[in-house]
């Protein structure tokens, strides 16, 4: 087994999920250069329509966003796992306190058979597991809408996903403190949406997490 796991380490090295450089001995899911050259997104108090709070881990740019378009259109969703571990870790320092369960924003059908893969479920799994929050599905996507990164404004988004989201059968969401998770945060639009339905369902907190804010100066666009 010791060499199987020697010869698989040598074919297929551990790379940094940002910058794709085959990682040293010490390195875990980002090599040092990229963990002290990537600015970590502060913790936001801009509000968002239905969210409690929101939190992103870096900003939607350079490897980053290179990161992300290798996971969601080419295959990397070994990917999930770190950044589900590293997403984990920022939500262990900001010390948001306990949730119920952590949940995330489904893609629809088509986009699902087409992918292979729900990326932000993927996401929630490994948050899960590196923070020992219970993971539960909550909603289902109603309809192949066009994707938000397409659309520009805000009023034009949030009607492109205004009733896209239903609770799914049997969920129990009453006076729940939700951990929602997404992949990128552009205005919020999406998120607010899914926030929406959570607590028209009876959900006491919908408290956001996602890898990457598009916005620079970390504001929600009304």
């Amino acid at each position: 087994m010791k060499i199987l796991a020697w010869l698989t380490s040598l074919l297929y090295p551990e790379k940094c999920i940002l910058c794709g450089s085959v990682l040293k001995k010490a390195e875990i899911d980002m090599c040092h250069s990229c963990r002290k050259q990537t600015e970590e997104c502060p913790a936001s108090k801009v509000k968002i329509p239905f969210l409690d709070s929101w939190t992103a881990l870096w900003y939607y740019e350079g490897n980053v966003r290179r990161s992300l378009l290798r996971y969601k259109f080419y295959g990397r969703q070994n990917y999930g796992q770190s950044y589900g571990r590293l997403l984990a870790m920022k939500l262990l320092r900001e010390d948001k306190g306990d949730y119920d369960f952590v949940t995330w924003i489904p893609i629809s059908d088509q986009r699902r058979r087409k992918r292979g893969f729900d990326q932000v479920e993927l996401l929630a799994k490994s948050v899960s597991a590196e923070s020992g929050i219970p993971m539960m599905a909550t909603m289902k996507k109603l309809r192949h809408n066009k994707p938000q990164s397409g659309i520009t404004g805000y009023a034009q988004r949030r009607a492109n996903v205004l009733g896209v989201y239903e609770i799914l059968r049997r969920v129990d969401v009453k006076e729940k403190r939700i951990l929602l998770l997404d992949d990128i945060l552009t205005t919020g639009a999406t998120a607010g949406e899914a926030a929406r339905v959570l607590l028209t369902a009876g959900a006491k907190e919908v408290h956001l997490a996602v890898i990457a804010t598009a916005n620079r100066e970390n504001k929600a666009e009304r």
